[in-house]
């Protein structure tokens, strides 16, 4: 069993385990002594319910827990347990944990005390409401003082809180199917997570208006509860049965599949070097090459791109982290000489503020920079035939918080990342709920310019939240990790060929889902289950969306988006299974040729069953 889980994960750690619990038509998941999945007959009512604790770098303190005790009946349910948050300092907070429930009611209460002065980013609870069906749809909002206010869930994604003072959340679940979900003991706000591809809506404890990271004073006990109640009239219908086969619906729209990228890293040249027969394996068109001064990169790095780029042949786009610290002109003019200097020739740049890679969250003051204008205008008179893309090196989320000028640029670009807030299994497959409002809010602010997303990976390449990424050398599940297992195994295919689906018919230009070395690439390193030196499972799906590159795209509508998700050419279908169970699928029409990505052939028809994670492409 440990190979197949290195084989899926890359990791044989496993996720911790989990229980449902069930009162009548009300089902929750307990996991690490939080909530997930609330349900009512079926129905997702909210996401999750945990009481989390974050360092002074947003990083979890994951909870060392004791005296845990389940209690279930046909009437109900309970739970009982300590929890010990440590920091980084050696600091505890220590919580009393009680959960309840009935048939249509659950509560989470928590009472802490700390045994010295912690220091924390967030201490409380955070409850999250999906966002498929939700988006969009009415909802009531009952504030601190009382008042109450009518409003509906954004549906373009929000770039600042959309609700603050929260006192309690009505929402429709489903028809004759509402909750209220009741917040006490502090001041709650919710915040827009589809800004960091989270596919929930976030109500959280602590106003980021207020000084962070702050500090829970030695032995002064707080409290907070939520509680939530379910209203159901007359006999509501129940969810679907999601044990049903998966659909698929094809319909040809006017994109045309983008162009596959791959990321360059000054750190991994001479793997990468070795590496470029991957460039045309996986029909790469264009080399991302990362380039920052601050960080010590200079015409060495740039020597080694050009020699990358003169073997293989690809264009090259120089993605700049500005310093801004000296004359505007004086820095890009000292970037040409070194381009010059290096024989490096650019089909675009791509320039950022150094300062814009970090986040600037509500209320805090946004550090000081040119005005884009004129970093753009620099960029131009210094490389002046050269197509200048501009955005955020991070990730969606700064890039709607800080929006860029876009008639002084030839493209916007950003990247995402899976595991900012939560990385476990579902959460990271679940961000595809949210990636599909990423590129609908970018179009509905840049209308048709010309647009690219990337490099984007499972593993966090710099964190805007914190002082760093977080060092992984177990290879463990864990937000704003530097490396993720999950990359190197079939988890990481699934995921690659997902993105794609999602983003299919959005007009990218370009798309770039890996570098070509290193714990972002595409070769396998020492201790996976690929081979050293062989292809991880996301370039077997890399190569075939190269190979799409340039083709109209077909739109793939799954009956099951939660479990399947698709692309399609005129006569070529790719789809992943992006569970860890089989998942049956009923394709439109009955098949020539049907075989597991990277893998074996498959019988030609049109019930196919994929794997945990399988990837497989159809040929009608």
């Amino acid at each position: 069993m440990s190979g197949d889980l290195l084989r899926l994960y890359g990791t044989n750690e496993r996720e911790p385990e989990s229980r449902t619990l069930v009162a009548g038509d009300l089902s929750v998941v307990l996991q690490d002594g939080n909530l997930r999945t609330l349900r009512f007959r079926g129905h997702e009512v909210l996401r999750a319910v945990a009481f989390l604790v974050r360092d002074k770098d947003w990083g979890t303190c994951s909870a060392a827990i004791n005296d845990l005790e389940v209690r279930a009946t046909d009437a109900g349910f309970s739970v009982t347990y300590k929890a010990r948050f440590s920091a980084p300092d050696g600091a505890n907070l220590d919580c009393a944990i009680a959960i309840s429930g009935t048939a249509e009611t659950v509560a989470f209460s928590a009472d802490c005390v700390s045994d010295a002065a912690f220091e924390t980013a967030r201490a409380g609870f955070v409850v999250l409401h999906p966002v498929a069906g939700v988006a969009g749809q009415p909802v009531s909002v009952r504030h601190g003082d009382g008042s109450v206010e009518h409003a509906h869930w954004p549906e373009r994604i929000e770039p600042w809180q959309p609700f603050m003072d929260i006192a309690a959340i009505t929402h429709q679940v489903a028809p004759g199917v509402s909750a209220v979900t009741e917040f006490v003991g502090d001041i709650f706000e919710m915040e827009d997570q589809r800004n960091w591809t989270d596919g929930s809506y976030k109500t959280y404890v602590r106003p980021l208006a207020r000084p962070w990271p702050y500090r829970i004073a030695q032995h002064e006990p707080f409290s907070q509860k939520v509680l939530v109640e379910i209203q159901s009239v007359g006999d509501a219908g129940f969810a679907k049965d999601a044990s049903d086969a998966v659909t698929l619906t094809l319909a040809r729209t006017d994109r045309r599949f983008p162009e596959i990228g791959v990321g360059l890293r000054p750190e991994c040249l001479a793997e990468e070097r070795s590496a470029l027969g991957v460039l045309e394996t996986v029909g790469a068109r264009h080399l991302i090459a990362y380039f920052d001064p601050g960080a010590g990169h200079s015409l060495p790095a740039l020597k080694g791109y050009a020699d990358i780029a003169e073997k293989s042949g690809l264009k090259v786009t120089l993605e700049v982290a500005v310093a801004c610290q000296r004359a505007l002109d004086e820095e890009m003019s000292e970037l040409a000489s070194l381009v010059r200097e290096a024989g490096l020739t650019l089909d675009s740049l791509f320039v950022c503020p150094s300062v814009d890679r970090q986040s600037t969250p509500p209320g805090s003051a946004w550090p000081e920079c040119p005005p884009l204008e004129d970093v753009y205008a620099a960029a131009r008179a210094a490389l002046p035939n050269v197509r200048l893309g501009g955005g955020m090196m991070s990730y969606f989320t700064e890039l709607n918080r800080k929006r860029v000028p876009g008639d002084r640029i030839d493209y916007v670009s950003h990247c995402t990342n899976p595991i900012v807030h939560a990385a476990d299994d579902l959460s990271v497959m679940q961000t595809f709920e949210a990636l599909r409002y990423v590129v609908g809010s970018v179009r509905a602010l840049y209308g048709e310019k010309p647009y690219r997303i990337g490099p984007s990976t499972i593993a966090m390449r710099q964190n805007p939240y914190g002082s760093a990424t977080k060092e992984n050398p177990a290879g463990r599940r864990i937000p704003m990790a530097n490396v993720d297992p999950r990359h190197n195994g079939q988890f990481g295919a699934a995921w690659t060929l997902a993105y794609a689906a999602t983003v299919a018919t959005a007009g990218l230009e370009v798309l770039t889902l890996s570098t070509l070395a290193g714990p972002f690439g595409l070769v396998a390193g020492a201790g996976e289950a690929t081979a050293p030196g062989e292809l991880r499972p996301l370039a077997h799906v890399l190569a075939r969306l190269g190979a799409l590159a340039g083709h109209n795209v077909w739109s793939v509508e799954t009956s099951r988006p939660d479990a399947v998700l698709g692309l399609a050419s005129e006569r070529v279908i790719l789809f992943a299974n992006i569970t860890p169970e089989p998942q049956t699928v009923v394709l439109p029409s009955p098949p020539h040729r049907v075989s597991l990505i990277g893998g074996e052939g498959l019988p030609a028809a049109e019930r196919v069953v994929l794997p945990p994670y399988g990837c497989v492409e159809a040929v009608l």
